[in-house]
C-alpha cells in the first residue's frame, strides 16, 4: 500500500514484492563449464534440475560449493575480480560454500559456455554504462542473486551486478520461496543513497527502466516492439500475464542506504505464465528472439540514465496537467503510459525532497 511506501523510514530495511517463477520441467546442461571449475571422474553431465531433490542437493548441507565467475568491462573492474577471487571474499549465508572463477581464464583456457548460459561477453560488448554493470558476477546455479550481492554489499564496487542462469531460493513477499527457471532472466544489483525518502520511489525508477530496455532491444533488433506494462507498484504484466517483478531491500549504514535491487524478468520461459520471446514469435515471423545479455545490458544503460537524472534533476514539479520538461516529467509520463492500475494521480515528486501521494483504486 502507498502508506508503507511513504512511512518514515524508523526501521533499517524494506522489502518490496517479487515476481513468482514456477517451471519444474525445465533443465540446463553446462558441462563444460563444470568440468573447466569442478573437474570430476564422472562422465555424466552437469545437468540442473527445477526439482526438490536438485535444491536439497544444493543447500547449505551440499559439498557441491557455488560456482561464481567474475568479469569487469575494463582493467579496473578486472583487478577487483582478481582481488575478490584471490582473497576468497565472496560469501553467501546458511555456509553455502563458494567457488570463484576469473572470466578470463574460461578464455584462456578456451572453454566454452552452454549455448543456453548467459553470454559474458556479449553483455559487456552492449554494455555502455560508466558505473552499474561494470563488475559481472554470473552463475550457472545459485541460492539467490540477492544473496550474493546483499550480503558481499560492502566487498563490492556499487553498480555491481550478478546474473544466474537458475536460481532455487529466489524469495518474494512474506519470505516466500521461489524456484526461477532457465529461459529466465534473473538479476541483483547494488545501488546507495543518502535521502531515504528517495528510497521507496526507486522502484519506479526500475520498472520504467525495465520496459525502455525491452523496446529498445526490439528497435535495435528490428523487431515489433513489446508492450510490457507496469502493475502498480513493481509488478510487469505483458498480454494480462504477468511476466516480471522487482524486488528491493535496504540497509542503513554510516548514514547511508545500501539498496539490493533484484529483477526477474520471463524472457523465454513461458511457464508458468508466459514470456517475452513467446509473444514476439506471434507477432513476427522472424527467426530473432530476445536474448538476456542484451536486455540486461540495455536495462543499466537506460536506469544509469534515469537514475542519474532522477537524484539531481532539480526542484520539485507538481505533476498534474502541464509541466515543464524534465526528468521528473520524463518518469511520470512514461510510467503511465506503462501503468496498468494508477487512478488519477497526484503526484508531487521532487529530486530532492521526494512526496508522493497516489489516489489508486483496487
Amino acid at each position: 500500500m502507498p502508506e508503507k511506501l511513504l512511512s518514515r523510514f524508523s526501521r533499517a530495511s524494506f522489502t518490496l514484492p517479487h515476481l513468482r517463477f514456477l517451471s519444474p520441467q525445465s533443465s540446463l546442461s553446462l558441462r563444460s563449464l563444470h568440468n573447466f571449475i569442478a573437474p570430476t571422474s564422472q562422465k555424466s553431465p552437469f545437468t540442473l534440475s527445477r526439482s526438490v531433490a536438485a535444491a536439497t542437493a544444493m543447500d547449505s548441507s551440499s559439498s557441491t560449493p557455488c560456482k561464481l565467475v567474475l568479469c569487469g568491462k575494463s582493467s579496473a573492474e578486472n583487478e577487483i575480480a582478481k582481488s575478490l577471487m584471490n582473497n576468497n571474499t565472496l560469501k553467501l549465508p546458511d555456509n553455502v560454500q563458494v567457488s570463484t572463477l576469473l572470466h578470463s581464464e574460461i578464455i584462456n583456457k578456451q572453454q566454452r559456455q552452454d549455448e543456453e548460459s548467459f553470454c559474458i561477453e556479449r553483455f559487456m560488448n552492449s554494455l555502455s554504462t560508466n558505473q552499474f554493470g561494470r563488475l559481472l558476477i554470473w552463475s550457472p546455479i545459485l541460492p539467490s542473486t540477492h544473496d550474493v550481492v546483499s550480503n558481499n554489499f560492502g566487498e563490492l564496487p556499487i553498480g555491481t551486478v550478478c546474473v544466474a542462469d537458475v536460481q532455487y531460493k529466489g524469495r518474494g513477499r512474506s519470505k516466500n520461496v521461489w524456484e526461477s527457471p532457465a529461459g529466465c532472466l534473473m538479476f541483483s544489483f547494488t545501488i546507495q543513497m543518502e535521502d531515504g525518502r528517495v528510497v521507496p520511489l526507486l522502484q519506479y525508477v526500475v520498472s520504467l527502466a525495465v520496459t525502455e530496455a525491452i523496446k529498445d532491444v526490439c528497435d535495435k533488433n528490428g523487431l515489433p516492439r513489446i508492450d510490457v506494462r507496469i502493475k502498480w507498484p513493481n509488478d510487469l504484466y505483458l498480454n494480462g500475464l504477468k511476466v516480471g517483478g522487482i524486488l528491493s531491500t535496504s540497509t542503513y549504514k554510516s548514514k547511508k542506504f545500501n539498496v539490493s535491487t533484484g529483477i526477474g524478468l520471463n524472457v523465454d520461459n513461458e511457464k508458468p505464465t508466459t514470456c517475452l520471446n513467446a509473444v514476439l514469435r506471434e507477432l513476427s515471423a522472424a527467426a530473432c528472439t530476445l536474448r538476456r545479455e542484451d536486455i540486461v545490458a540495455a536495462f543499466l544503460n537506460k536506469f544509469e540514465n534515469f537514475y542519474d537524472l532522477f537524484i539531481n534533476g532539480g526542484e520539485p514539479i507538481l505533476f498534474e496537467k502541464s509541466y515543464p520538461s524534465s526528468i521528473c516529467h520524463l518518469i511520470y509520463q512514461s510510467f503511465c503510459r506503462n501503468v496498468i492500475q494508477t487512478c488519477q494521480p497526484s503526484l508531487v515528486l521532487s529530486c530532492r525532497k521526494l512526496k508522493l501521494s497516489f489516489s489508486c483504486s483496487n
